[in-house]
């Protein structure tokens, strides 16, 4: 039986090549942002053909007792790129592999790796069992034959101790949610470098799919409180600043849950509410309305309820 998810592989192989797809390489280029630690940074623009799904921001770490990965990239073709590229980076194995929400630009490496690797809170690997597979198919139409021979492999390892020590360099781990319903931050205490994972986002624009905006600005608060120095956002260049990344996620995200509740009031249709001014200070985010517009659509049918109860159901 050919599964749906290879048949659209197929069919999108067989329609003239393109020039991105004359290679389908991903170009793993670490990035050193603290001793040790190195970004890998992602396309600051959608899941897209010409980027190959690689746009969420991928970290490696280097330790004596071997390499540790957070998030693993959107493919089994990048996982095994990834892998290959970290191990002759650092000179050793990977260990351990973080997954820090169920979004697919994250997850899908995971396959790449070996059993007992890939690890997850309880909370994110309920989610993956329930919700991770199911990305599957519109990954495999969206990005073709960057896909082939991607199958979702849950993680391993659960993650129930708050943190946890590579021979000398020990990871706090912060379950933590409101980007998803489980999100995971890890702070590097060895260098004070906070990995947010999408809780954050740098000088792009964030993304709301699974997002409840008042857990997610709880959960900036404690980020914000923690004692870091830098912040390697989930998309986005490093943040050298403990908070500046953190603060412009507040502000977004502040921004536009006022916007979308204006908007219902002022009666504005989900058009013209994604067509809204973006204030000046916005302005150089990338994927600003792009993410504004899918905001809308996540978001708005919710909150028309919540505010626009039909006259008939009152009581």
């Amino acid at each position: 039986m050919i599964h749906r998810r290879h048949a659209l592989a197929g069919m999108l192989g067989a329609l003239a090549v393109p020039a991105w797809a004359q290679a389908l390489t991903y170009r793993i280029m670490p990035e050193p942002v603290g001793d040790g630690i190195w970004v890998v940074r992602g396309a600051d623009g959608p899941i897209a053909q010409d980027n190959g799904g690689a746009i969420a921001n991928i970290t490696i770490i280097a330790t004596s007792a071997g390499t540790v990965l957070v998030d693993c990239g959107p493919s089994l073709r990048y996982g095994t790129a990834l892998k290959s590229a970290a191990e002759a980076l650092t000179g050793q194995p990977v260990v351990r592999v973080y997954l820090t929400h169920l979004h697919p630009d994250h997850i899908y490496g995971a396959g790449a790796f070996a059993p007992g690797v890939v690890a997850a809170t309880p909370q994110l690997a309920s989610l993956l069992k329930s919700e991770g597979a199911g990305f599957s198919d519109g990954m495999y139409r969206l990005l073709g034959d960057w896909m082939r021979g991607t199958e979702f492999t849950p993680p391993s390892v659960l993650l129930t101790a708050p943190q946890e020590t590579f021979g000398t360099r020990r990871l706090r781990l912060l379950p933590l949610a409101g980007h998803s319903a489980a999100d995971l931050a890890i702070l590097d205490e060895t260098t004070g470098t906070l990995i947010a994972g999408d809780l954050v986002f740098h000088n792009r624009a964030p993304a709301t799919p699974h997002a409840n905006l008042a857990t997610w600005q709880a959960s900036l608060a404690t980020l914000r409180a923690l004692p870091h120095r830098r912040v390697i956002p989930g998309h986005g260049p490093l943040d050298p600043t403990p908070t500046t990344a953190i603060d412009q996620t507040r502000d977004w995200l502040g921004w536009i849950a006022q916007a979308l509740r204006d908007a219902v009031l002022a009666g504005d249709d989900n058009v013209a509410a994604g067509n809204m001014p973006i204030p000046p200070r916005f302005a150089s985010m990338k994927a600003a309305r792009y993410e504004l517009q899918r905001t809308v659509s996540h978001l708005y049918p919710g909150l028309e309820a919540d505010l626009l109860p039909r006259i008939d159901t009152k009581r």
